[in-house]
């Protein structure tokens, strides 16, 4: 009885894991498309900066190091911005006003959209995001180069591509 336990605990594991990196995106692989409201309503999507190199980040206003790494984003933003980089930032916040005053207290300037519901957002699992902050970076051909970079990788990689 124990043995079959151990085998059914083993299989599920592996189900679980298998499942995960089926949907998780994939280096190499196009971006999933994202098409929510920006502030101020409006529609922004994903794919409408194929051309660029895009950071995408999943952050919410009551994450503390989300909070942090936008200070970091604003700094390399401010370097690339003019040399083809753009931020995709999807706030996962539930409380509208919160992500709002998150936006304007961290004096962010790149593209903002919400997708409120946290980690029960549909984007979030679809981009299967389990912790904040989440970073993607795209190439200019909408695929997937890497994940989570720190500040000084994400720095040497835009350099290289810009």
């Amino acid at each position: 009885m124990i043995r079959l336990f151990k085998s059914f605990l083993v299989l599920s594991i592996f189900l679980v894991i298998a499942q995960i990196s089926y949907g998780q995106p994939k280096q190499g692989k196009d971006a999933f498309e994202i098409a929510l409201p920006s502030l101020n309503g409006d529609t922004l999507k994903l794919s409408s900066l194929k051309g660029k190199v895009v950071l995408l980040d999943f952050w919410a206003s009551w994450c503390g190091p989300c909070r942090s790494a936008n200070k970091d984003i604003g700094k390399l933003y401010a370097k690339f911005k003019e040399k083809g980089f753009e931020v995709f930032s999807v706030s996962l916040d539930d409380n509208i006003s919160a992500w709002e005053k998150a936006v304007k207290k961290d004096k962010i300037t790149w593209q903002q959209v919400n997708d409120n519901g946290g980690r029960d957002a549909k984007t979030a699992q679809q981009w299967y995001v389990d912790a904040l902050p989440t970073t993607y970076l795209i190439g200019k051909d909408g695929k997937l180069l890497a994940m989570d970079l720190s500040e000084k990788q994400l720095e040497k990689a835009l350099k290289d591509l810009l």
